[in-house]
């Protein structure tokens, strides 16, 4: 069963960005047909999909996000890491990594990170 894990600073002050990475272990993730999602939680509201990156490199993004949001990866590393720029207190949340096999849209994860709290605030 693929593991992923979520790395990164828990503050980051306003307008700067945000960089989170999520280690792969027991998997790779060029492997085809996985697909890998970036996922946040604001407290008291429900999750909401960033975006993703496919095996072949090729990534979708929310497009509520999509000016702020930028997902690679570093297939020497295994991992994948999601930036999110001019960060504001209302991108406060939990942030997960998970992946799924069915598309860069599905919601369907096989497997998720444990989630790394992000904190925005001066």
């Amino acid at each position: 069963q693929v593991q992923l894990q979520e790395s990164g600073p828990g503050l980051v002050k306003p307008s700067q960005t945000l960089s989170l990475t999520c280690t792969v272990s027991r998997g790779s993730i060029t492997t085809n047909y996985y697909y890998w999602t970036w996922i946040r939680q604001p407290p008291g509201k429900e999750l909401e999909w960033m975006g993703a990156i496919g095996y072949a490199g090729d990534t979708v993004y929310n497009p509520s996000l999509k000016s702020r949001t930028s997902i690679s990866r570093d297939t020497s590393k295994n991992q994948f890491t999601l930036q999110l720029t001019s960060v504001t207190p209302e991108d406060t949340a939990v942030y997960y990594c998970a992946t799924n096999r069915e598309s860069v849209w599905s919601r369907n994860y096989v497997a998720r990170g444990q989630g790394t709290q992000v904190t925005v605030s001066s």
